[in-house]
């Protein structure tokens, strides 16, 4: 199969620094208007992928993501935020980047073209067959990442990735690949914006399905949610408020005595 590298190929626009700021915005946002189109043509992969995630997690498992560049710090982003909106471990849902937590703010050179410190980062956490390994990179060429997968496939672990080239060498090493083909990007190779706008969205789907399949929501509402300040505090007030047909005060109460909407529901007694 031919693999075709389309978020490095030139876009239609050219001379943006002549553009108008309207230009440029108008335009931007008319290419981002495609990502959602090019997601949606890939929900069958996306399905594949998150019926084995949800498995392996039902049974113990926890989820990775392994990344490098924007790629990785998205895959961090989404990891980082299951807890807090789900209440689940921070061991659940980990996310890996190339060249360490110092790369979440700054690049560190070369660091995405090492073939053995992805399996190494994953080793640290004692990685096993019980876990699912899905790796992240717009290119889908990314050394550090497609060794980690290949590393892990040889220990029979279940893999999955994310890239948005039709049949990148990631997607060749993957069990489980996604390939959202956004196309090219308005500043061309710069994947940080359509290619990730793309990683996002697929990634928001991915652990929000699995959390709601863990049974971390009740109806759509965020019961299990850390209440870390005052807003998710009220939220969860306002959800008690509306479940249990209680006044604010009494809900405000049952939260301070149980710590969660989850608990507050189960142990109300009217």
């Amino acid at each position: 199969m031919t693999f075709i590298k389309t978020t490095e190929q030139d876009s239609k626009y050219n001379h943006l620094e002549m553009m108008s700021v309207s230009s440029l915005l108008r335009n931007i946002n008319h290419e981002d208007k495609e990502v959602p189109m090019a997601v949606q043509k890939s929900l069958p992969q996306i399905i594949k992928l998150t019926e084995q995630i949800i498995a392996k997690l039902k049974n113990g498992g926890r989820l990775f993501y392994i990344g490098a560049g924007t790629s990785g710090r998205l895959g961090i982003l989404d990891a980082s935020e299951c807890p807090p909106t789900f209440g689940v471990s921070h061991e659940l849902v980990i996310g890996l980047i190339a060249g360490g937590d110092n790369a979440i703010r700054k690049a560190v050179e070369f660091a995405e073209d090492s073939k053995t410190q992805g399996w190494l980062d994953l080793q640290k956490h004692k990685i096993s067959d019980k876990d699912v390994v899905v790796g992240i990179a717009a290119s889908g060429t990314t050394p550090y990442v497609i060794s980690a997968l290949e590393k892990c496939n040889e220990h029979h672990i279940i893999t999955g990735a994310i890239s948005c080239n039709t049949n990148s060498p990631l997607s060749a090493a993957s069990q489980f690949p996604i390939e959202v083909i956004v196309g090219p990007e308005f500043i061309t190779g710069s994947s940080r914006m359509k290619a990730g706008t793309a990683q996002k969205l697929v990634l928001n789907m991915i652990s929000t399905a699995t959390m709601v399949q863990l049974g971390k929501i009740k109806g759509n509402k965020m019961v299990d949610m850390q209440l870390s300040n005052d807003k998710l505090v009220d939220r969860g007030e306002k959800m008690l408020v509306n479940e249990l047909h209680i006044d604010q005060k009494t809900a405000s109460d049952l939260l301070k005595e149980f710590g969660s909407v989850r608990e507050a529901i189960k142990n109300y007694q009217k």
